[in-house]
């Protein structure tokens, strides 16, 4: 049986489903909780995957400055993963970093292997001071902060 995967921009019709996916893996303590209304505000920056026309993935891109990118939210459901869904959805904001002619690439991840599969190198979190600030600060696990920092150089 064949199958046909895709990627594209997130539209409003994809919020619940998205909402599914990250609250699936925040239940778990691997990703941030995403209310309906923030993912509403933030639909631009979702890029969703499709497998048969089923909404299976996603992931965001979230400027932290002028020169860096940050991957978030990057899930697959369970029943998908294995298939190089991820993978896509990863290329794919890449691909719009480098459109965008941001240099670097980071996420916060318990999936190192994953990462480093995708031309990511392992860093110290702290080269990130616009995400520490940013979001870090407001981050329960802010003092026992156990993620991994991985960063793609596009330049």
């Amino acid at each position: 049986m064949t199958t046909t995967l895709t990627c594209r921009k997130a539209t409003e019709q994809d919020i619940d489903t998205l909402y599914d996916i990250i609250q699936g893996y925040a239940e778990k303590g691997i990703m941030l909780p995403r209310s309906k209304e923030t993912l509403s505000h933030q639909l631009s920056t979702f890029v969703v995957a499709e497998v048969d026309g089923q909404l299976v993935g996603c992931g965001s891109n979230t400027q932290l400055g002028p020169d860096l990118i940050e991957i978030r939210s990057l899930g697959v459901t369970d029943g998908y993963k294995g298939m190089g869904i991820g993978k896509k959805i990863v290329s794919f904001l890449v691909e719009e970093a480098r459109q965008m002619g941001i240099p670097k690439v980071m996420a916060l991840t318990y999936e190192v292997a994953f990462f480093e599969r995708n031309g990511f190198t392992v860093v110290q979190k702290e080269i990130f001071p616009e995400k520490v600030w940013r979001d870090c600060i407001h981050c329960k696990k802010q003092h026992c902060c156990d993620e991994i920092a991985v960063l793609k150089r596009l330049d």
